[in-house]
């Protein structure tokens, strides 16, 4: 985990007799029932956000066969650490030999060891390239909250201007992965949540309880820019937010199944009918040396986590996440996983005066998309801690709850609104849209400016053509900018050669079906406007 202080690790170089694995499976048995019996696996809170934007279900949303993970857990020398419906798996620990074993198992469709130089067909890794050389303003206005200290954060993404007009996430679902939440149920910080109800359950995935009051405490703190509330001190970005709290971050290692737990949760945040989930979390390097990233995995396709993170955003969630803490490293500066997924608001830090944070990791992916999207105050951001008391503190994990916040609010005044139209209209309002960098992304959102161009109050809110999922499996939507009906639509393959084209329209699925599993290029064009850029298909 990109933990909220930078710190200096150190590791030691062990024999490990037990490794970490997932194991794939062909097919789900079971997908004609539950497609027929959606209430069977999502709750009627989750398929009325996906009805309200257009999303079907499909073989994804299934469970994993039953028969299937009973016949793992029963094998020798095997444990199931975790398992997601989403990519067909399950986390396991085993030595090498019985993990092996498993796929003599006519369903198993393939085995990915954490360690890739275990696997049949490794990926190599990949030299890392050469990093590319690369206004001001607070409002001070009346409101609603008396927001003492934690006013710089609120007001530099325009936020006080949503909740004056009493957009305060109310109605709006919240997720937050972290580590543990101690203090949230019992100091004055977060009396108006408890007070209001507005925590409606979790899970602790670590240790398998529903206790989410223990282990540590920096999803305390990351809730606290979200949904604290101690009159003229802070102020969190969506106080009135409902908000499940979930502990996937084990404070006593580090080791993948912690993404893995970070997937459970995520479909269970689906399956509850969660709009937002934040995560103030990254993962690059393990306690097992063997098991850590490197640079050229932030492609947004390798990490078990960045996929999860890819189908959570397909399921209909807007996915908010923190950049990293390693911008000064020397080593690694770049974004951790899963803040390289395609479709995910990454967040990195500046100070209270809008400047870069020195710490804040920098983009771009290593297949060369815009990260991190934008920022938020990072540098001494006001915080609730687990005692209680209101303090500051430094990291990427602040900046990112910040911003999840007014993203909650932007969506309560937009309801009608996509995920995937919302990540581009608060894009769009950015103050360095139209020139990103390697630091700040499109920049710093104007939530106001945001909603103003929406309702259409204001045209200065720059939107481009959105297609997603990416990757997609054989279909794509296209969300359409300004006025624009119709345009045509060409993709290439990675030789250059067209591959596909068509005309396409505003509000219609695009069927590619015909293309092989690979990555491409596209190019849309309605007129003069032109927008090229990639996709992946599974």
């Amino acid at each position: 985990m990109k933990k909220l202080l930078l710190l200096l690790l150190f590791t030691v170089n062990i024999a490990y007799a037990q490794e970490d694995a997932w194991v794939y499976f062909n097919d789900k048995p079971d997908t004609e029932f539950y497609l027929a019996n959606p209430l069977e696996m999502l709750s009627q809170k989750s398929l009325t956000r996906r009805a309200n934007q257009n999303i079907a279900l499909d073989g994804q949303d299934v469970p994993i066969h039953a028969d299937y993970i009973t016949a793992v857990t029963n094998a020798n020398g095997i444990t199931v650490m975790a398992k997601s419906k989403w990519l067909n798996a399950l986390h396991i620990r085993g030595s090498v030999d019985d993990i092996n074993a498993l796929t003599a198992l006519a369903f198993v469709a393939r085995i990915d060891f954490a360690d890739r130089t275990l696997n049949a067909q490794s990926r190599g890794r990949v030299a890392k390239p050469q990093r590319q050389a690369n206004a001001q303003r607070v409002q001070q206005t009346e409101t609603t909250f008396n927001y003492g200290t934690s006013a710089s954060q609120v007001q530099m993404l325009n936020t006080h201007l949503l909740h004056e007009q009493n957009y305060t996430g109310t109605g709006i679902t919240v997720a937050v992965l972290d580590n543990g939440f101690p203090g949230v149920n019992t100091t004055q910080s977060f009396a108006r949540l408890n007070d209001n109800g507005l925590i409606i359950g979790g899970y602790n995935f670590v240790q398998r309880t529903n206790d989410v009051y223990q282990g540590g405490s920096h999803g305390t703190i990351v809730l606290s820019d979200m949904a604290g509330y101690t009159e003229g001190q802070l102020v969190g970005t969506a106080p009135d937010a409902f908000y499940y709290l979930f502990v996937t971050e084990d404070v006593a290692a580090e080791n993948p199944v912690e993404e893995s737990y970070w997937v459970e949760a995520a479909e269970m945040a689906d399956s509850l009918g969660v709009d937002v989930i934040n995560t103030s979390l990254g993962y690059y390097t393990y306690d097992n040396v063997r098991y850590s990233h490197t640079y050229a995995d932030a492609d947004g396709n390798t990490a078990f986590i960045t996929r999860g993170a890819n189908v959570a955003f397909s399921r209909g969630m807007f996915l908010v996440n923190a950049a990293g803490n390693s911008g000064a490293s020397e080593v690694n500066p770049n974004i951790s996983v899963p803040a390289d997924a395609y479709n995910t608001l990454t967040v990195g830090a500046v100070d209270a005066s809008r400047q870069y944070a020195y710490f804040s990791s920098l983009g771009p992916t290593y297949d060369g998309r815009i990260k991190p999207d934008v920022m938020a105050q990072g540098l001494a951001a006001v915080v609730a801690n687990f005692e209680g008391t209101i303090t500051t503190a430094n990291g990427t994990s602040c900046a990112s709850p910040i911003m999840a916040g007014a993203v909650a609010c932007l969506w309560q005044a937009l309801p009608n609104k996509t995920n995937a139209e919302l990540l581009q209209i608060i894009r769009g309002s950015a103050d360095r849209y139209n020139n990103p960098d390697v630091q700040y992304g499109y920049g710093i959102p104007d939530f106001n400016l945001a909603l103003q161009g929406s309702l259409g109050l204001n045209d200065s809110v720059k939107t481009d053509y959105m297609l997603y999922p990416n990757p997609f499996r054989n279909e794509i939507n296209i969300t359409f900018p300004g006025n624009i009906k119709t345009a045509s639509l060409t993709i290439f393959n990675s030789l250059g050669q067209r591959v596909w084209e068509q005309s396409i329209a505003a509000n219609n699925p695009v069927f590619v079906d015909a293309l092989s599993t690979g990555i491409y290029s596209y190019r849309i064009e309605s007129g003069a406007d032109l927008q090229t850029g990639r996709l992946v298909k599974e």
